[in-house]
Formats: structure tokens, C-alpha cells, sequence
């Protein structure tokens, strides 16, 4: 039988998958258009990096929210946390609408930096639940750290 920790893990790296799932329908649409059409600063990755650094973060997202929502939902601490998390979630996701599906360059990197506050205040959150939790998020704000730069510079070079 699996346990009620397990579950609520399972339940949380679905429901990031699925944002990802979400935010990678939008960047289908343009990563082999549009994408490779602006200039982009020397510290670019390669495209293929992006699908597996995603899997893995949105992974480890779940797990650090499925660990806090085993501190109970009827805790104010954990939905406190759990809501930032979702709405960072959100950003998260509309980044990715904004940036590739619409091509709106500026408006993504308003967003980013909007889900970069968010996620500090998440990360605060987290932390007061679920140390481990807080630093599962770690790797994922880095990256947001890095999107950010490379959503900067591709706005100031085009």
C-alpha cells in the first residue's frame, strides 16, 4: 500500500508535469520557427538541454510541494505555502504562453521576473513547513535566475 506521503508526492509531480506539459505546447509552436530566428547572448544552452532540465526541476518541484502538503492542508503554514507554490506554478506556465506562443518577448520577462519574487516568497514558505522542501527549490529558482538573463538579453539584442 502506498502512503499517504507517497500520494500526495505522486499527485504534486503530476500536476507540475502537467504544467509543463502546458508550457512545452506553447514552445512547440515556435522553437523551431520563430526561436531560432532572434539573436541570442553567448551563455544560450543548446535546445536540447531545455526539455530535461525542465523535466527534472518540474520533478523535484513536486516533490518539495508533496512534501509540504504532508505537513496537512488544514495547517495555515502549508496552505500559505501551497499557494504561492500554485501560483507560481502559474507564472510559471504563462511564461512560457507569453514567450513562445506569443512571441511577446517583453511581456515574458516581466513575467519572469514576477515568478522570481514569487518564488523567494514560496521558498520563505516553504522553509517555515518543510526545510528539505525549501531547498528542493534551490535548483529551480537558479534556472529561473538564468531564464530571466537569457530572456533580458534576447529582448535587448532584438
Amino acid at each position: 500500500m502506498i502512503s499517504k506521503k507517497a500520494k500526495r508526492i505522486l499527485i504534486a509531480i503530476s500536476i507540475c508535469l502537467l504544467i509543463g506539459f502546458i508550457g512545452s505546447v506553447a514552445t512547440q509552436s515556435s522553437v523551431q520557427t520563430w526561436y531560432p530566428t532572434l539573436a541570442k547572448p553567448f551563455f544560450t544552452p543548446p535546445n536540447w538541454l531545455f526539455a530535461p532540465v525542465w523535466t527534472i526541476l518540474y520533478i523535484v518541484m513536486g516533490i518539495a510541494a508533496g512534501l509540504v502538503w504532508d505537513g496537512g492542508f488544514y495547517h495555515k503554514w502549508v496552505k500559505t505555502a501551497l499557494y504561492h507554490f500554485g501560483f507560481q506554478l502559474l507564472l510559471n506556465a504563462s511564461w512560457s504562453i507569453f514567450f513562445f506562443g506569443l512571441q511577446l518577448v517583453l511581456p515574458a520577462l516581466l513575467i519572469i521576473i514576477g515568478l522570481f519574487i514569487l518564488l523567494l516568497f514560496t521558498f520563505k514558505w516553504f522553509k517555515v513547513v518543510n526545510n528539505t522542501a525549501a531547498y528542493l527549490l534551490i535548483p529551480y529558482i537558479l534556472w529561473v535566475i538564468y531564464a530571466a538573463a537569457l530572456n533580458f538579453e534576447i529582448w535587448r539584442l532584438n
